[in-house]
């Protein structure tokens, strides 16, 4: 028996506030933030299918996560607002289509409330006098809605009572917001004001509060900076930056923060301060102070941080005009100086020609900065060069008004001091091999050249960074060193000149490849192999890759003794072709090697059989027998059962405890299993209410296989939704005139009576089946429809508090819309020598649009089943259905809204009632005999041959 998973059911567990249906087709779960959410998809299928969990945004959602959880319960503790949305189980085993169920979880908060203060002065009648209007503001989140209660000082503020105030919801504002206006402000209007907010105790989260008093001294913040809004300092200087509060009442509170990233590590808030330690160009960036007293909008300043930086490079560039690389006499020469100093216009540049300052003439040109070059750099051209040019230059930067000490380089420009530079792989250095995890150094030198430039080390392949996770690296003796070598280290680097430090020529590179090697990659890993005895098995062991790729050795070992086999030809896949026999069964690796090191593919060969399947859907599973016992009747299937040996048998331990009840051989008489095909076995004699672990194992001739395991439980409550084809052991009447039939919203007809039958089973779901009666041609008035229950045995003679039986409560939904719906009765049948019927329910006519529950109390004499009797009336707008049906031993708990829905009925008999109720008749058919009496204070209704009776 293969299955495709049958329609998936969410319950819940957790922290719910409330779970209800909305109007659509899905459950609604609320719960308090914090909380803890437990979902549970209840699914049926064989094999059994696995479970994934998966949200969509909600209102105020994000994604669920990365990855899809796998798991048939999903727990979120400490649920938070942004993980409610809407969460689906999907169940899928490869069998048919996919079980699909959702429910959205509604997560119910209530922040504290914020109360800002808002005031404006306005002329009134031509300036004759001031009008000061003030405005609280009070702003919340929540969900659901909040409720806003305005208090001054503890009396609610009554709008209608009070001409001075208004309260109104302002427009276009963010989260709730309600706006308490105190007009052309009078001396009471000064006192305490509190917003308090409610969510109405909604999962019982209580109402929270914020209180402002207001004064005649209520104003505003404002602040003053001790520092400029631009700063700039020198790298390592302390530096503090006050924010000074010059208003604002009540007293307002400073933060500090900083654009972009957090404030240093460094950082200190004294107060309304900021201090920061030995600063360093990593510390700039701008600087936030805020003051906030809740009156007004916040007071901000802001302070633009500059730490000077004082990396200073030079460039020599040849005539560029003709493609020269090297000084040469009659041509021009540029000499470049450039500080990485912020700002740029806070650094001067002075030039040196063998110590003298150099000034602007007609071969000599001082450029302040350069617009061939980067921002901020100083050049001095050489033009058409001669020999008196021939010198020692200098560059020197200064910070006017800073501590930072004067920069300065020295270039020297002759023919023999500058020469265009070489770069060069040492021997054998083109390829570097490492291992997996080791260390490498890449080489790449200037063979030749003055001055000598730094080497820039980047990938080949633009996509990919260095390994420090920079796109260049610079070295300064052109050795790159990488550590802890992995994979995607592996491939070709680039190493060239750079532009600065040296001559600002064409770029010399050169390339170098790292290798890096690595044990064999194997396929399988694992694989469990499983054979007849004495048949060949061959195990192939699939090398994908390999660094490097020559394979050094292959050797095969069975439980751990190396196997002697022929040399492998290393172009051969490595394989092992063998017998198998009952003495060779066991662990076979296969060890493959190269440079790097071994790898192993690992074969687990057996000819014992694989493991059974428990089939968890069997529908009624438990019968109840004599003496408080009870049976299981347990189901299975056998995996694969043709991969192995025959199978002629199963053992069966049942156990309790860990003490074993019962071991005993399953004999399957030489029937042998069949791939999808169940195999049942009852297992009698189990107590009630006890649980027990069953074991099950399948045997070969030769061997027997694994066991798994299961907990059986006893159970007497059974919610059946029709989800099964076999419609949990329920059964047509074969007496009847037609049948009941399952359908869903999927098989309905589209030309199906309109006005009449459910859109959907009860769960509000389109894959979610019920049972109905069809009402259409070729039915005729009075035709039934049976549906019997499974068999019931009682388990006790006598029920509570020594009643002579015992009590089952009978629920179930039912559908009854349309102008001709006719009767619904539900049936007990007792069964002893010959079976007796009563009626136990009855509802007739059309009873409105939606499912509706019913529930009532059964005693039985004997064993029993139910049964749902379905009758049509005059025309075909009567399709009537039943969903949920649930057999629990034990009286019902009543709900006044559903409980005895239906009208009490009877075959005949008598009646009890109160002395302010009469005794009346519906339907009578042939009325014999009716009367009433008085016995011992009870009125008695007595009658015979009557359909139905009611109070």
């Amino acid at each position: 028996l293969m299955e495709s998973p049958a329609n998936a059911q969410i319950i819940h567990s957790g922290a719910a506030c409330n779970v209800k249906d909305d109007n659509i087709s899905e459950r609604i779960y609320t719960i308090k933030e914090g909380d803890t959410l437990v979902l549970q998809c209840i699914v049926k299928g064989h094999p059994r299918p696995p479970v994934r969990w998966t949200k969509t945004a909600g209102s105020a959602s994000d994604k669920f996560m990365e990855t899809s959880i796998y798991n048939e319960t999903l727990r979120i503790e400490r649920i938070l607002r942004v993980q409610g949305g809407r969460y689906y189980c999907k169940a899928d085993n490869g069998v048919g289509v996919a079980a699909i169920k959702s429910i959205r979880v509604d997560v119910q908060y209530l922040d504290t409330p914020v109360l800002t203060v808002h005031q404006t002065i306005s002329d009134v009648r031509g300036s004759y006098y001031q009008e000061k209007t003030v405005f609280l503001r009070c702003t919340v989140n929540s969900n659901p809605p909040a409720r806003f209660i305005w208090k001054r000082g503890n009396t609610p503020i009554e709008q209608s009572k009070d001409n001075g105030v208004d309260i109104y919801e302002p427009l276009y504002t963010q989260g709730e917001t309600k706006v308490l206006k105190l007009k052309n402000l009078r001396l009471k209007d000064f006192a305490n004001y509190t917003c308090q907010v409610s969510v109405r105790n909604v999962c019982n989260i209580e109402d929270k509060s914020v209180t402002f008093r207001l004064t005649n001294g209520t104003t505003a913040p404002a602040l003053r900076l001790s520092v400029n809004e631009t700063l700039v300092v020198d790298p390592g200087r302390d530096v503090t930056m006050n924010c000074e509060v010059i208003s604002g009442f009540p007293r307002p509170t400073v933060t500090w923060s900083r654009y972009p990233g957090a404030l240093p590590l460094s950082a200190q808030v004294r107060g309304s301060a900021l201090v920061l330690r030995a600063v360093t160009p990593a510390d700039a960036g701008f600087y936030n102070c805020t003051a906030v007293n809740n009156v007004g909008n916040p007071a901000r300043r802001n302070v633009n941080l500059v730490v000077r930086c004082n990396n200073l490079t030079f460039q020599i560039t040849p005539d560029s005009n003709k493609d020269s690389e090297s000084i040469q006499m009659g041509r021009d020469l540029k000499l470049s100086c450039h500080v990485d100093a912020t700002p740029q216009d806070k650094v001067n540049y002075t030039w040196y020609k063998n110590g003298a300052p150099v000034f602007n003439t007609e071969t000599l040109i001082l450029l302040r900065s350069d617009p061939d070059m980067a921002p901020g750099t100083s050049s001095l051209e050489i033009v058409d060069m001669k020999f008196r040019d021939l010198a020692t230059y200098s560059c020197v930067a200064s910070f006017p008004g800073s501590s930072v000490q004067e920069l300065r380089v020295d270039v020297n420009v002759t023919q023999s001091s500058v020469i265009p530079p070489v770069l060069a792989v040492p021997p054998g250095g083109q390829v570097v091999s490492a291992r997996e995890g080791g260390s490498a150094e890449l080489v790449c030198l200037v063979a030749d050249g003055k001055p000598r430039p730094p080497i820039l080390w980047s990938r080949v392949d633009k996509d990919q960074l260095m390994p420090s996770g920079q796109a260049v690296v610079e070295t300064r003796d052109g050795r790159l060193r990488l550590a802890n070598i992995s994979r995607d280290m592996m491939g070709p680097y680039r190493c060239q000149t750079a532009p600065y430090n040296g001559l600002n020529i064409k770029r010399r590179e050169a390339q170098v490849q790292l290798n890096v090697q690595y044990p064999p990659m194997l396929d399988p890993v694992f694989q469990d192999v499983r054979s007849r005895n004495y048949q060949f098995v061959t195990l192939r062991c699939g090398v994908l890759r390999s660094s490097p790729p020559r394979l050094t050795n292959v050797r095969w070992y069975r439980n751990g003794e190396l196997v002697r086999m022929p040399p492998l030809d290393p172009k051969d896949v490595p394989e092992y072709k063998f017998k198998l026999e009952p003495s060779n069964n066991g662990s076979y690796e296969c060890r493959v090697s190269n440079a790097a090191g071994t790898s192993a593919c690992t074969f687990d060969v057996s000819g014992e059989p694989y493991d059974a399947e428990f089939y968890f859907d069997t529908p009624n599973p438990i019968r109840i027998l004599k003496g408080n016992n009870y049976s299981f009747n347990l189901q299975w299937t056998q995996r694969d059962p043709e991969a192995t040996d025959r199978i002629i048998g199963y053992w069966i331990n049942v156990r309790k405890n860990k003490q074993n009840l019962l071991s005993k051989q399953i004999d399957l008489k030489g029937v042998e299993p069949v791939k999808g095909v169940l195999q049942s076995y009852a297992i009698a004699d189990l107590r009630i209410p006890l649980s027990y672990e069953v074991r099950l194992a399948p045997i070969t001739t030769y061997s027997i296989g694994d066991y798994v395991s299961r907990t059986i439980q006893y159970s007497e409550h059974h919610v059946c939704g029709f989800e099964d084809e076999r419609i949990c052991g329920f059964s047509q009447d074969r007496t009847d005139m037609f049948d009941w039939t399952r359908q869903n919203r999927l098989t309905q007809n589209p030309k199906r009576s309109p006005n009449t039958g459910p859109e959907t089973d009860r769960s509000g779901t389109k894959e979610g089946y019920y049972m109905y009666i069809e009402a259409s041609r070729p039915r005729a008035p009075g035709d039934k429809a049976r549906l019997l229950s499974p068999l019931f045995n009682v388990t006790s003679v006598k029920g509570p508090k020594g009643s002579g039986r015992v009590p089952y409560c009978v629920s179930f939904y039912y559908h009854m819309k349309g102008k001709h719906i006719g009767t619904l009765n539900v049936l007990l049948r007792v069964r002893s020598i010959a079976y007796v019927d009563s009626v136990a329910w009855s509802k007739s006519s059309h009873q409105g649009p939606d499912w509706k529950k019913a529930l009532f109390d059964i005693s039985p004499s004997g064993p029993f089943q139910i049964m749902f009797e379905g009758i049509r009336d005059v025309g075909y707008e009567g399709d009537i259905a039943i969903d949920d049906v649930s057999i629990t031993k034990g009286k019902c708990k009543q709900d006044n809204s559903v409980a005895n829905s239906g009208t009490p009925a009877f075959t005949s008999g008598m009646y009890t009632y109160t002395s302010t109720q009469t005794c009346s008749l519906i339907d009578t058919g042939t009325l014999t005999h009716i009367h009433t009496q008085t016995c011992k204070g009870m009125h008695v209704c007595m009658f015979s041959q009557v359909k139905s009776v009611v109070k």
